[in-house]
């Protein structure tokens, strides 16, 4: 789609040649012609940048255009209604432009499939109007010499397209996206200059590449949780992946299975704000970790952009305050419901806004706490309650007077208090990304129960392993189900895009 009309510009503007588009009826050829305008937009411009600060400065701009899928359907279309994407609501045009193809390929392939055989009809493959960022043409890891920039005899502005942030929002994912006189309806939810600028966002928040993410996803705000992943990964590594491929670690450091060494990548000195591993297989299969540390912005930063990588799950594995007596230190809390005071996505989900439970995730996470501690049935509810979560964000809350945070608890009938899960959730069913979380009871405060030194590094030796065990059990169960059943219904709004 358009992302924004461009103003008038008197200064001569030099692009490569703008196919208008052809109509595809293969989705293999359709990616396949999306790669090609892509990467012929991307060396254009590369190669004109390269020019510019040889030379010094330039009297023209040069501009080149993100690739466009559009569909242009007359009439209602009968839709299998058990799906819960690959088609459009109505008659109309509709369009979304489209980046990193080498990235999103099989991605793309799988929507594009799906929407020809919902509407029997070939999609249209051409260049839009959007122009690409020079910044976002850059492959991953470039370096540009900001002293050769400087030298130029204009902004670089005035003479690439540089990001545009009214262009880069998320209204067609939030549902309020209003189309301008002329300009297609939204086809997938998030436009390209959007997707360009998470991918840029990952690779610093993470230290790792987005092309090394997999579709299933464990956030975690404890550093124990990674260093048992970690251990865990490279073992697997040492004795032949158990089904995985490689892991990556942050500055893209890759273990190959049957290695129990790194074959490439170096590490980085500081480990960034919310390092990222990766147990990776060929098809995206696999698991991704991401330590978010502590805080709902965090929480919300990192969901913000893995969500354009259009995972199949993610799961929140961390602590929490238990908030009744009959709980014990290590019990795990499945949430069912969510109480949401972080307030960072305020503007975004209103509170109001109730955050459901997904089935197909209850069940496997419930499945796999009975798997890994052999307790089932009502023998489970020893060490497990199902129930509401509250997500705050002040961290020292039990230092205020405790009466009316103590009477809103007990009225929502919570069982566990943390600053991240909710967070997670309600992004989750913001970007229509099945979510859930279980968490492990690591203090009583309102009990006065918290750990003395020395029972917290026992207590997370024996917890922690366990509880990874059970998110990835989880995880692995949930990528042995079909796509289309594990995209839930519940998530898709009254006016929803045709790509999940």
């Amino acid at each position: 789609m358009t992302d924004r009309f461009l103003p008038a510009d008197p200064t001569p503007i030099e692009t490569p040649p703008v196919e208008q588009g052809r109509l595809f009826d293969d989705p293999d050829a359709a990616v396949a012609a999306l790669t090609r305008l892509y990467e012929r937009s991307v060396e254009f411009l590369l190669a004109r940048f390269r020019d510019v600060l040889d030379a010094g400065g330039s009297d023209r701009r040069y501009r080149a255009f993100y690739p466009e899928i559009s569909l242009t359907t007359t009439g209602h279309t009968r839709i299998d209604s058990r799906l819960s994407f690959g088609f459009v609501s109505g008659p109309g045009h509709y369009a979304t432009t489209i980046t990193r193809p080498d990235l999103f390929g099989d991605y793309l392939r799988k929507q594009i499939e799906q929407l020809m055989h919902n509407h029997g009809q070939p999609l249209r493959i051409g260049h839009s109007q959007t122009p690409i960022p020079l910044h976002f043409a850059f492959p991953e890891g470039s370096y540009v010499d900001g002293a050769a920039a400087e030298r130029l005899n204009k902004p670089l502005r005035d003479l690439f397209d540089v990001p545009d942030l009214g262009a880069t929002d998320d209204r067609i994912v939030n549902g309020n996206f209003e189309p301008a006189p002329g300009e297609p309806l939204p086809l997938a939810p998030f436009t390209a200059q959007r997707v360009d600028y998470s991918l840029a966002r990952l690779a610093h928040y993470t230290a790792t590449s987005p092309r090394h993410f997999q579709n299933f996803v464990l956030f975690t705000n404890y550093q124990f949780y990674v260093d048992e992943f970690s251990a865990l990964a490279r073992l697997r590594m040492s004795e032949g992946g158990h089904g995985f491929d490689s892991f990556v670690e942050p500055g893209n450091v890759i273990t190959r299975a049957g290695e129990e060494a790194p074959a490439s990548g170096i590490g980085p000195a500081r480990l960034p704000q919310m390092p990222a591993y990766h147990l990776t297989k060929p098809d995206g299969s696999g698991i991704t970790m991401v330590n978010i540390g502590v805080g709902p912005s965090n929480a919300k930063t990192i969901t913000d952009h893995v969500a354009v990588l259009r995972p199949h799950a993610w799961l929140m594995l961390g602590h929490c305050a238990g908030l009744r007596n009959t709980q014990q230190l290590g019990d795990y809390v499945l949430a069912h419901a969510y109480v949401r005071q972080d307030h960072v996505l305020d503007a975004d989900l209103p509170v109001w806004v109730p955050v459901p439970p997904l089935a197909e995730v209850q069940v496997a996470l419930e499945k796999a706490v009975e798997d890994v501690t052999g307790l089932e049935g009502y023998d489970l509810k020893r060490i497990m309650r199902t129930g509401t979560v509250a997500t705050i964000d002040n961290r020292n809350w039990e230092l205020r007077d405790q009466t009316e945070p103590v009477e809103r608890l007990s009225m929502s009938r919570a069982i566990a208090l943390d600053m991240e899960s909710a967070t997670i959730a309600a992004n989750g069913y913001r970007f229509r990304v099945p979510y859930g979380t279980l968490l492990c009871v690591s203090d009583k405060p309102l009990h006065g129960e918290l750990k003395l030194p020395g029972m917290a590094t026992d207590f997370y030796k024996r917890q922690v392993a366990q509880h990874l065990e059970i998110g990835m059990r989880a995880l692995q169960s949930l990528s042995e189900m079909p796509h289309e059943k594990l995209h839930s219904r519940k998530l898709r709004s009254f006016f929803e895009t045709a790509f999940q």
